[in-house]
């Protein structure tokens, strides 16, 4: 009996998305190598100087990145001195960070690579298409960490 998985061609859709994940890694990388970031480096420049100050914690869960990834992470921004890593004012075991005026002056020099990433990918997709992509990528994703949580439950 046929596996429903391959007549639908699901399995091309997911090797599309981790292609697609690797070539827009890739540009962005390139995009990033100049002015000597990385692109968790970059996400976390991003949120601080877009959201303020935030509590490592909540950042972990936010960019949902292991906690010993995010801290080799802070540590370059820091010595950077891109960001601070200061004791948060009720909890000092809790750490908040802040963008500092150097790490403002590269972020208002930076590309944003995730626009480029888009302008290229979907240069010429009607908008409608894109939105559904979107749409079904998400609701896809979301089913499949709902399933996750339920397996590790059981």
């Amino acid at each position: 009996m046929p596996n429903k998985t391959y007549e639908l061609n699901l399995e091309a859709a997911g090797s599309w998305a981790k292609k697609y994940f690797h070539a827009s890694r890739a540009l962005m990388e390139s995009v990033l190598r100049p002015y000597d970031l990385g692109n968790t480096q970059w996400y976390v420049l991003n949120l601080l100087a877009n959201d303020g100050p935030i509590n490592q914690r909540v950042l972990t869960r936010t960019l949902d990145i292991e906690r010993a990834t995010l801290s080799g992470v802070i540590s370059a921004l820091v010595r950077k001195g891109l960001i601070q890593q200061i004791s948060h004012p009720d909890d000092q075991r809790q750490k908040v960070l802040k963008i500092t005026t150097a790490g403002r002056k590269l972020w208002a020099t930076l590309p944003d690579p995730i626009e480029l990433i888009a302008a290229v990918a979907f240069d010429g997709v009607d908008a409608e298409e894109i939105a559904t992509t979107n749409r079904i990528l998400r609701e896809a994703t979301q089913r499949l960490i709902n399933y996750k949580k339920k397996a590790n439950k059981s």
